[in-house]
């Protein structure tokens, strides 16, 4: 046998291809995580003002045009206003000034991202110091002195994602990545349900009983665990059904490649590029690591959102994998199958 025939039957034309989506992918890794990590800068982020109303306004403006745009200010009433506001994660944070005496208020939330609460504190003693008037900082919601840096919830969430991804890999890889009629389709569906429980289930009780890094509610977190579990699984699901087992590719790069950088976790969403800021919320990652820092910091306030987002992905992915599994075709051999053989 030639070279070149030792060649063919050693990598297979179809291996080949893998081979090179697997070096895209490789390559987009990188791209991604260092696009979106290697400068971090808040930019843009949502920020309350209270001071009087004869400087508040002059103040503001004076925000807006700090070099490189870090804030988007606004004016609010008084403390008690702001308070509310970082609390429903309206704002990212506040100063409060006081007219009587030389020393302001910075209101900062750690349980959203310690980087981000760490660049206001420094961004207004700078600003203050210029002035010739001092800050104290206060952190109205804390990260839990086991949460460094505020990651836990982002690992949760990525713990819960790699999960659902890989529990629909594997039920493809062992019978088919495209069920062979709907009976079949919605088992799997089920049995990825039963693993979204006990996958969300374990999660909370990990992050929240056993190693204290989380507060807030276990069932809150569990329920939030199963449907981002769920919700990966299932598009997962549907990607295979669609394109075969280059479908896990697909959701690798979906889940991995741009919804892990761009989740806000290692930094919050104002100071990631705005590429990655834009499409962060409407990935599973990014809608699952908000949803969590909410329940665990925020009392819940303002999941709506986040949850409509994995809600969708859980139901578009359902309904695309039942629908596909129930079209009549032409059966065709699994790639791995024809692999192995």
């Amino acid at each position: 046998m030639s070279l070149a025939e030792e060649l063919k039957s050693a990598v297979t034309p179809r291996a080949a291809l893998l081979v090179v989506g697997v070096l895209a992918l490789q390559l987009l890794f990188i791209a991604s995580y260092v696009g979106a990590l290697h400068n971090p800068k808040p930019k843009d982020v949502p920020f309350g003002v209270v001071a009087p109303q004869q400087v508040s306004a002059q103040l503001v403006g004076r925000l807006e045009r700090l070099p490189g745009g870090p804030l988007d200010p606004r004016t609010v009433a008084d403390e008690a206003e702001a308070r509310k506001q970082i609390m429903n994660r309206d704002i990212d944070g506040a100063l409060v000034v006081n007219p009587a005496g030389t020393t302001d208020t910075l209101l900062v939330a750690s349980g959203g991202g310690t980087v981000l609460s760490s660049a206001l504190d420094a961004l207004f003693t700078r600003v203050e110091a210029a002035d010739r008037r001092t800050l104290r900082t206060v952190d109205i919601a804390p990260a839990s002195e086991q949460d460094f840096d505020g990651l836990s919830a982002f690992y949760l969430v990525v713990g819960w994602c790699v999960g659902g991804y890989i529990c629909a890999a594997i039920l493809a890889i062992s019978a088919g990545s495209r069920p062979a009629n709907r009976e079949r389709a919605i088992i799997r569906l089920g049995v990825l349900a039963l693993y979204s429980v006990l996958g969300g289930l374990g999660g909370a009780v990990i992050v929240g009983p056993i190693l204290g890094a989380l507060p807030g509610s276990v069932a809150a977190l569990w329920g939030l665990g199963t449907l981002v579990v769920f919700a990966v699984g299932a598009a997962t699901l549907a990607l295979q059904c669609l394109f075969g087992i280059v479908g896990i590719g697909l959701a690798i790069l979906l889940i991995v490649i741009a919804g892990n950088p761009s989740a806000g976790g290692a930094f919050p969403l104002p100071m990631l590029p705005p590429f990655w800021s834009a499409i962060g919320p409407a990935l599973p990652p990014g809608a699952g690591t908000w949803a969590a820092r909410s329940i665990a910091y925020f009392k819940g306030n303002d999941v709506t959102g986040s949850l409509l987002v994995l809600s969708a992905w859980a139901v578009v992915g359902s309904a695309i994998t039942l629908v596909t599994s129930s079209l009549k075709r032409t059966p065709v051999a699994e790639p791995l199958a024809d692999e192995v053989n």
